[in-house]
């Protein structure tokens, strides 16, 4: 839940309204509301689009 925290704290610092962010993001408002809202089965891809606004991204790695 902390990526969903965070990334609805980055939206809110850069002033940004959930439609501005999926606008500008590439993706759908549904897809922002479910991502701020801590939805587990969201698109990795998607999430990334909307990191990228704010220079981050996720990335899995292997565990050892």
């Amino acid at each position: 839940m902390a990526l969903s925290n965070d990334i609805k704290q980055m939206r809110q610092a850069a002033g940004l309204s959930q439609v501005e962010l999926a606008e500008r993001a590439g993706v759908g408002l549904r897809f922002v509301r479910k991502l701020e809202q801590g939805k587990t089965t969201v698109r990795l891809d998607k999430v990334n689009q909307v990191l990228a606004l704010f220079g981050r991204e996720v990335r899995i790695g292997k565990k050892s």
